[in-house]
Order: C-alpha cells, then sequence, then structure tokens
C-alpha cells in the first residue's frame, strides 16, 4: 500500500474512532434535576419528630423521642427553581429525652450552627438536610465519657425521603453522617460514621389549614 492510502487509511480510521467516541459520550448525557416548587411561598413551618430519632456510631445507639426544627419556605419566585431543589434554611433541631444502649450511660445532644433543608422533587421527592461542620455534637457521661461530632471537617448533606400528606413527612432512613469520636473505655472512637434514622412531620404554622407540599 502506497504512503498516501496508507495516510488516508489512519485518518479514516481515528475519524472513525473520534466520531465514535463522540456518539458514546453523548449516548449517556448526566441526567438533569427537575423542577420543584414549594408551597405555600412564605410560610413557617415546623417539623415535629413522630417516634424516635436514632444516632448509632460503632456498637452505641442513642435514642431521642423529642425533636424539632424550624424554618420558613422561600417567598415567590424564589420558592420554584426549574432546574433543581429549593433549599430552606432551619433552625438547628434540638434533640432532648435521649436515651443509650450502653447502660450507666447518659447522652446530650447539642446543636449549633447554620443548618438547612432542600427539597426536590421527584418520585419520589427527596429532601436533603445540611449539618453545618461540628453542628451536632453528642456527649454521653456516667460510666463511659464520649464526645460523637457529626460533619467533623466538612458541612453534611444527609439524604432523606419526601411525602405530601396531612401533614407532610421527612424520613431519613439509616443515612450516613461522618463523625469524629473521641473518649475513653467504652467509647466507639473507631467509628467514622454514625447511621441516622427518624421521621419528621412538617407542619404549616402560618396557616394550619394549608400543608407544605412539594411539587413540579
Amino acid at each position: 500500500m502506497s504512503r498516501t492510502r496508507t495516510a488516508l487509511a489512519l485518518g479514516m480510521a481515528a475519524a472513525a474512532g473520534l466520531s465514535a467516541a463522540s456518539v458514546t459520550a453523548s449516548a449517556a448525557p448526566l441526567p438533569l434535576a427537575g423542577s420543584t416548587t414549594v408551597t405555600p411561598a412564605g410560610d413557617s413551618f415546623k417539623a415535629t419528630l413522630s417516634g424516635k430519632a436514632t444516632f448509632k456510631a460503632g456498637s452505641v445507639t442513642v435514642t431521642c423521642t423529642v425533636s424539632v426544627a424550624t424554618g420558613t419556605v422561600p417567598a415567590a419566585p424564589g420558592n420554584t427553581n426549574p432546574a433543581g431543589a429549593v433549599s430552606s434554611p432551619i433552625s438547628p433541631p434540638t434533640y432532648t429525652s435521649c436515651t443509650s444502649s450502653m447502660w450507666g450511660v447518659t447522652p446530650t445532644v447539642t446543636t449549633s450552627g447554620s443548618w438547612s433543608v432542600s427539597m426536590q422533587n421527584g418520585a419520589p421527592a427527596t429532601a436533603t438536610m445540611t449539618v453545618p461542620v461540628g453542628g451536632l455534637v453528642v456527649h454521653t457521661t456516667g460510666l463511659a465519657t464520649c464526645t460523637v461530632t457529626a460533619a467533623p471537617a466538612t458541612s453534611a448533606n444527609v439524604p432523606g425521603s419526601w411525602t405530601n400528606g396531612a401533614p407532610s413527612s421527612l424520613t431519613f432512613t439509616n443515612a450516613s453522617v461522618p463523625v469524629t469520636v473521641t473518649g475513653g473505655f467504652g467509647c466507639p472512637t473507631s467509628a467514622t460514621t454514625s447511621t441516622f434514622n427518624a421521621v419528621y412531620l412538617v407542619s404549616d404554622t402560618t396557616d394550619p389549614a394549608q400543608q407544605i407540599t412539594v411539587g413540579p
């Protein structure tokens, strides 16, 4: 084969390869987030724990039966995002009436910083709670003195699901949260994540006859 024909063949092969790569790259585009609207715009809401919230780090589980957070749906047009989630700042959730799976140990949960929740319409709709750096700390006293700090290095996004209803609900099922654990004997110091479970009922406090709803 002549040099000219060889160069032509190589050029055609290279062009075919580039064309095939382009088809492959365009065949699997990244999914786009759908539109989201949270209503009623501008209304305040209250998220109240239903049942119990659990934090499990290693073999130790802390269970709390009282938890509340408050927030406000963004005013229009901020309550609508044509290509993604709608985010709202919330108060740091309070956690009280807490017990530990370790005998003789009393836990205390403190929260601080700028928390938020973002809602994304879908099937199912989702809600992601953002914990700021060091925004949740569990401290135990008694037979074991331990400190568990959530989101120790950077803020953490805790994934949950949203269900419209009367009232609507926000559910966290085995959500993983990065933690550091310090302390002595009995403390799960090797744990780097905590598993969080909770269900919150979300009510409209501006107009109790209305429901906080996530839609397209």
